[in-house]
């Protein structure tokens, strides 16, 4: 037995009662939410389409007319930040202040060390990130990183040296999470090109987009990119004054460029650095020259026993008497004269004082032994006469 509902329908003035199945009328429920679902949707479509048309800005303007200010988040930079896995403590405590810094980053879980690297893309892909950091452990001690523009590259590489975070460094200044930070950059940026593409590649990694929905909307610290060595080295500063007083908050590092790749996370080499040297043959070299200072020493002491000469120059001790003043000369002489005149006296009377002592003494015993052996000999004579 179907179920039968009645439906009221309103004509002109008048009601109209109808019986029709349960089954249909929710279907035909159904079909109405549908289609008023869709009318809305269309409806939005239309209302977002006419707000861009009218906040587009002029193509020709005079030069009194102000230029429309744009209100929309336009600079839609989205930055992964993640690592594989073999980092140790110190690396990941500086992984997690970079993303106190970077509100426009997306977190990601450790990477397998098995996966080929050309698997973020992927990632990145499915996180809707269109840049990336990698963090990549070696050995438990040693730190890489990647900076990427996901799919149309380039990317490049860095070892990371001289890791201090803030929990580290515990310094003064102090900005508020979310602020959007100012990119200072060395003058050495713009005379060499592969520096030029770092700047480009930093600049949109490290910028906050404008009007980001988790960010601030001032700027109150400063990045600092400066070459040294070249290395690159960051700080990170709070702006206290508008005098331009700053007070440095953390972290700190330095990046060692190694390679920069035309790709995202490989392809063809745009540019090798020379004066890289791997931490592992730094670390070889190091024990190697502790090695060598033992045997560096045996040498030495070799060579110097070997030039060694037999007889030393004679020196004439008249020859000071030439140097300084005449008279002050003479008087050390005198006094150096009678000084030793005097040992020698003192020598003299002591040598014989133990002589005078020592006489005596030995005659002494010579006696005593001589009337010792004169009475044992007339002992013995008594005894054979009375025999």
């Amino acid at each position: 037995m179907h179920q039968n509902a009645r439906v009221v329908f309103r004509v002109a003035s008048s009601f109209v009662i109808i019986e029709l199945p349960f089954d249909l009328i929710s279907s035909f429920i159904i079909f109405i939410f549908i289609m008023t679902k869709k009318m809305l949707k269309r409806k939005q479509r239309e209302n977002v389409e006419e707000e861009e048309k009218e906040e587009k800005p002029k193509m020709k303007r005079t030069s009194d007319e102000p230029a429309v200010k744009k209100v929309k988040w336009i600079n839609r930079q989205r930055v992964l930040v993640f690592a594989t896995r073999g980092i140790n403590h110190r690396h990941r405590h500086l992984m997690e202040d970079l993303k106190m810094l970077m509100p426009h980053h997306r977190p990601e879980c450790k990477m397998e060390r098995s996966k080929n690297l050309r698997v973020v893309n992927e990632i990145c892909e499915m996180k809707n990130c269109n840049k990336a950091i990698l963090f990549e452990g070696r050995k438990k001690r040693d730190l890489y990183v990647w900076f990427a523009n996901i799919s149309a590259g380039p990317s490049a590489k860095f070892l990371v040296e001289n890791i201090y975070t803030m929990g580290e460094l515990k310094m003064t200044g102090n900005c508020l999470k979310g602020s959007r930070p100012l990119l200072s950059f060395d003058e050495t940026f713009t005379t060499q090109v592969h520096y030029n593409l770092l700047k480009e590649l930093l600049t949109q990694i490290f910028g906050v987009p404008n009007h980001h929905p988790k960010s601030q909307p001032f700027f109150d610290h400063v990045y600092t990119f400066s070459i040294l060595d070249n290395r690159i080295w960051f700080r990170n500063y709070q702006i206290l004054t508008e005098d331009g007083a700053l007070a440095e908050i953390g972290p700190r590092f330095v990046l060692n460029p190694v390679k920069i790749f035309d790709g995202s996370f490989g392809g063809n080499t745009l540019w090798d650095n020379t004066h890289y040297i791997s931490p592992a043959k730094y670390r070889q070299a190091l024990t190697k020259k502790a090695a060598n200072k033992y045997i560096n020493r045996v040498e030495q002491k070799m060579v110097r026993q070997a030039t060694k000469p037999e007889s030393s120059y004679m020196l004439n001790p008249i020859d000071e008497i030439f140097k300084g003043d005449l008279m002050e000369k003479a008087m050390e002489i005198e006094n150096k004269s009678e000084i030793l005149d005097n040992r020698e006296n003192v020598e003299k009377s002591v040598k014989s004082k133990v002589k005078k002592i020592r006489k005596p003494v030995i005659t002494k015993k010579v006696k005593k032994l001589k009337s010792v052996k004169k009475s044992v000999k007339s002992k013995a004579l008594k005894k054979k006469k009375a025999k």
